[in-house]
């Protein structure tokens, strides 16, 4: 009876996906780094960032609306330095949720041309601990003021 009843304990723990074991310091640690290189990369034009990092399945919300997904990133990033000058990340709060985390911040950007020349980007990330992989798998991003409003 008892070996049954440990059969069925681990059958459930796997099936719920209870078993899967991170350090969740580590995996802050590591999304906030990401987070950095990512936001870098729309002035470098790194694209291996983008490519360990997004997901298969990725979709994101851009500050106009429009979605977009993990190929139409890669080529955004490919062509990014020829309108970003700089992009940098600033304040990342990352919270968890099982094997999912939310990542939130901003970044201060500027650009080569246009109006605005400097900006500001709010967004919100949803990272996915998949086969012990970390991803961002949702993403959506907004235009905001270059300096944040005060209660």
């Amino acid at each position: 009876m008892l070996k049954r009843s440990v059969t069925i304990t681990i059958a459930c723990l796997a099936a719920c996906g209870c078993t899967q074991h991170y350090n969740q310091r580590e995996a802050e640690r590591y999304i906030i780094e990401n987070e950095q290189q990512w936001a870098e990369s729309v002035a470098t034009g790194d694209i291996s960032v983008v490519e360990r990092i997004l997901a298969e399945d990725f979709v994101g919300v851009d500050p106009t609306g429009r979605l977009y997904d993990k190929a139409t990133m890669i080529s955004d990033t490919r062509d990014a330095p020829n309108y970003f000058v700089s992009n940098r990340a600033n304040e990342i709060k990352v919270r968890f949720y099982g094997d999912t985390a939310v990542a939130q911040g901003s970044e201060t950007w500027e650009r080569r041309t246009g109006d605005p020349l400097r900006g500001r980007f709010v967004w919100t990330d949803t990272w996915l601990r998949r086969k012990g992989k970390w991803q961002i798998v949702a993403a959506e991003d907004l235009v905001a003021p270059e300096q944040p409003a005060t209660p």
